[in-house]
């Protein structure tokens, strides 16, 4: 299967929604707002990054990224997430390629680093490792991962924009 990842343009935004909703309808750890998320950032102008998975025409894949702020001041970090692979294409790459443009991105576009919050296991293969510095409140520190693109790690809290704050 040939996968091209592309930014997203405007007449993708209603595939991008079914993707998410379809990516985590069966995620037990899911509050099930993700595609309301990504929605609501691209609304707010806080989707800095939004590139898709596109395979025979049609979009497989998504990932979202959008700035952080830590209680540091510390500037130019981002948030990764969610991203989104459809059921039936998971476990073929398409998630890892998506990663790895996000990052490239991101450092194009002059970032510090960047956080999400995920399985280290999986995470941990581009880079991301917990760093006790960062906090995002309520959540198990081990899942909450960072990298630094400059080689400094701010300390501090960590808050995402409020469209995460969404309820369905």
């Amino acid at each position: 299967m040939n996968i091209t990842i592309r930014k997203e343009v405007p007449g993708d935004v209603a595939d991008i929604e079914a993707l998410t909703t379809a990516a985590f309808l069966n995620m037990a750890y899911s509050s099930h707002t993700e595609q309301l998320i990504v929605n609501a950032l691209r609304d707010s102008g806080n989707l800095t990054i939004s590139l898709v998975a596109e395979a025979e025409g049609k979009i497989v894949g998504q990932v979202a990224v959008s700035p952080v702020a830590i209680s540091d001041a510390t500037q130019g970090w981002y948030g990764l997430g969610p991203i989104s692979v459809a059921p039936e294409h998971q476990g073929i790459g398409i998630g890892s390629q998506l990663m790895r443009e996000a990052l490239a991105t991101l450092r194009q576009l002059g970032a510090s680093g960047c956080v999400l919050l995920g399985n280290p296991n999986y995470y941990s293969r581009f880079g991301f490792q917990a760093e006790p510095s960062l906090v995002l409140a309520d959540v198990p520190p081990e899942y909450f991962q960072a990298i630094s693109f400059n080689g400094h790690i701010p300390t501090g809290l960590v808050s995402y924009h409020e469209s995460f704050n969404i309820q369905a």
